[in-house]
């Protein structure tokens, strides 16, 4: 049997610049080559920027991979470069269908292309966004939507946000979920006290936000809502984990405002260690973002028996199941109250903790490549006059 060639673009990901995407791309590939014996009609090659290379060794290693001239950082270059070294590269090694898997294709393609859209927040929410990332985004989105073979998505909810703005046919859809990889439950508790101690939580029950503080991200519904919680509970405290985003400043002057320094510990982002020991030692992940294709982290605080409260929108509800407690994004005296509930309720967090742990199961990686393996075998055996594949 000859593999049939499959091409990754992954000239966008630039390692620490996009967000969850770059999680769910790097664990995705990933999975697929662990597979790799389980697939031997597919040959999938990465092509990737220098900065990827380094960031992410691991994966170069395992598949296929072609490293561009280029750092990856600049988006007039990396266009650029994916119109013509890209184009060369996918002739050269005679790839039948390459994967663009940032949102968006080329204007120049040498072979047919498929496009994951991680969501479309651009279009929903567009005052998000410069005037100039605007104009980008409505400029390539749209025909690389309409020129695409398939569209790969997270979720069902981001499958409906691309009919609703594109009018894709059901049979060019596909959904490749992210998945989870379950860590052990019991774990040496030494090094959860220490992460306790180094941000002063030793003692106190708390919630863990872990998110860039984005305008989407809605910190202040949350941290207004904690004011209240903390007036009840003197000795909780409200963790936020992640990146300094453009609401950074807007956060501190509110929690100022509050009289909130000593309850809210604004530690940035975390070694991976920390953050596994913030989900497991929290009361429960509050995350109450305004828009999400997937929610990543309440996946990570699921998998570690971490309750969950979370915003009923955008792909959450799908990901959450009744596995946790949806709240919408700006009633404020909504999240007091179930934060409230969660602590005087232990039985409450015990169940929520188990719920969400079975649930995670529900997400594994190694389904998430199959649903990819089985995608490039249905647009490698479709007939090119149509070039639509079957829906999983």
């Amino acid at each position: 049997m000859t593999p049939r060639r499959v091409g990754a673009n992954l000239l966008w990901l630039v390692p620490g610049v996009v967000g969850g995407s770059e999680e769910y791309t790097v664990r995705l590939l990933t999975a697929f080559a662990e597979q790799r014996e389980e697939h031997p009609d597919l040959d999938l090659t990465l092509f990737v920027n220098r900065s990827l290379l380094v960031a992410h060794p691991d994966l170069v290693a395992a598949l296929p991979t072609v490293v561009a001239p280029v750092p990856g950082t600049n988006r007039v270059v990396r266009v650029g470069v994916e119109s013509t070294w890209l184009v060369a590269q996918a002739r050269r090694r005679r790839i039948e269908v390459m994967h663009h898997m940032g949102g968006t294709m080329p204007p120049l393609r040498p072979c047919p292309g498929l496009v994951t859209i991680h969501d479309l927040q651009p279009f929903d929410m567009p005052g998000h966004f410069s005037p100039l990332k605007r104009a980008y985004i409505r400029l390539v989105v749209p025909p690389s939507v309409r020129a695409a073979r398939v569209v790969v998505t997270l979720t069902r909810w981001t499958q409906r946000d691309v009919v609703r703005h594109f009018d894709v046919p059901a049979d060019r859809l596909w959904l490749v979920p992210s998945g989870i990889d379950l860590p052990p439950l019991d774990v040496d508790p030494t090094g959860l006290d220490a992460t306790l101690a180094r941000h002063d939580l030793v003692g106190h029950p708390y919630f863990l936000y872990p998110a860039i503080t984005y305008p989407h991200k809605n910190h202040a519904t949350l941290v207004r809502a904690f004011a209240a919680v903390a007036a009840r509970h003197p000795e909780a405290a409200l963790v936020l984990t992640g990146g300094f985003g453009p609401s950074e400043a807007e956060v501190a002057h509110l929690v100022a405002d509050l009289g909130l320094e000593a309850r809210v510990r604004r530690p940035g982002r975390v070694p991976r260690a920390e953050l596994d020991a913030l989900y497991r030692r929290a009361t429960a992940v509050t995350f109450a973002s305004r828009y999400e294709g997937f929610g990543i982290p309440v996946l990570e605080a699921m998998s570690r028996a971490c309750p969950v409260l979370a915003s009923d929108v955008g792909g959450l509800p799908e990901v959450i199941g009744d596995a946790g407690v949806l709240i919408a994004p700006d009633d404020v005296a909504g999240w007091a109250s179930a934060m409230d509930r969660l602590l005087d309720d232990g039985a409450r967090r015990q169940a929520l903790a188990a719920a969400g742990r079975v649930r995670a199961e529900a997400f594994p990686w190694r389904a998430s490549a199959e649903s990819l393996a089985a995608l490039y075998r249905a647009v490698l055996e479709a007939p090119r006059s149509t070039g639509r594949g079957r829906r999983p």
